[in-house]
């Protein structure tokens, strides 16, 4: 076993709390149900996937949920405002251990824990998914946006609100 790794630079931390910040300002729009602004935060070529981890590790690139470009995120964020066909519920998303992997030509690779748990009105709060965020980054005006967000979730049994975003 070695000993503690070395500090990284600086800029390299202050990256990672911008990161963070983008985490909190993020699961707060998901937990406050503001749907309509869950599309702000990913460029308009942007791409989401919710993968299981054991398709993830197959090198399967079929996933539970598939988003290409902000346009469609728009399009699933607004079915989700207008149609809800499910029970209401309380989320609490939670992301951690977030590490920024590298940058190349703009693009920030980073990864993170996440866990969300769910309340519905007459039921015991209850882990809905865990997993790991694997993230692309690039900055817009100043502000970081998802080029790309792949969620790998390892829960094996998932509920059926996964329509709800990650």
């Amino acid at each position: 076993m070695s000993g503690p790794a070395p500090a990284p630079p600086a800029a390299e931390l202050l990256l990672r709390l911008e990161i963070e910040a983008f985490h909190g300002a993020y699961c707060a729009a998901l937990d406050e149900g503001r749907i309509a602004d869950w599309p702000r935060f990913f460029t308009l070529d942007a791409l989401y996937r919710i993968t299981a981890r054991e398709n993830e590790e197959a090198g399967l690139p079929v996933g539970l949920v598939y988003c290409e470009g902000r346009a469609m995120l728009e399009d699933r964020a607004l079915a989700l405002a207008k149609t809800e066909m499910f029970a209401p519920r309380y989320l609490r998303h939670y992301v951690s251990n977030v590490r920024v992997l590298g940058s190349d030509a703009g693009v920030i690779s980073a990864a993170a824990n996440y866990l969300v748990l769910q309340t519905l009105v007459d039921r015991p709060t209850t882990i809905h998914q865990a997993g790991r965020y694997h993230d692309r980054f690039v900055r817009d005006g100043g502000h970081l946006l998802l080029r790309e967000r792949h969620c790998v979730y390892d829960t094996l049994v998932i509920d059926n609100a996964l329509v709800l975003p990650v």
